[in-house]
């Protein structure tokens, strides 16, 4: 017999908190074990109009690290999380907080879309405000 309803939406609840945790502490390894093999990263900057794409655990490390690497003081405060069980979605808002490489300080207001497939991240797509 399969997960009820409400252990579904507590899993992927669960997960987005452990995410954004895993995500302020710049534990890469941590992050990426919510990662399945198979997984799909949007990052918001990119030659496209999705921004850049990246595929498989090994290219979303590559581009995650570079995240770590470009602001290594990232911070996502005052998360919130959302779950749609029937879509195996979850969303999390955050304000994101860093000093870029050059000394250039950030904060702009973003979103990540997650999906699921059996507990773990198949897909990440995120977006943030543009700040001029």
């Amino acid at each position: 017999m399969g997960a009820s309803r409400e252990d579904m939406m507590a899993d992927i609840d669960a997960s987005l908190r452990s995410l954004c945790d895993a995500f302020n502490a710049h534990d890469l390894e941590r992050v990426m074990g919510h990662f399945a093999e198979d997984c799909v990263l949007h990052m918001p900057r990119g030659p496209q109009p999705w921004g850049a794409r990246y595929e498989g655990k090994d290219d979303v490390r590559r581009a995650l690290a570079g995240r770590f690497e470009g602001l290594p003081d990232v911070h996502y405060g005052s998360e919130r999380h959302f779950v749609d069980e029937a879509a195996r979605t979850g969303i999390s808002k955050w304000v994101l907080t860093g000093t870029r490489r050059d000394g250039v300080r950030i904060e702009v207001w973003g979103c990540d879309f997650y999906t699921f497939r059996d507990g773990k991240v198949v897909e990440k797509d995120s977006y943030w405000k543009i700040v001029e």
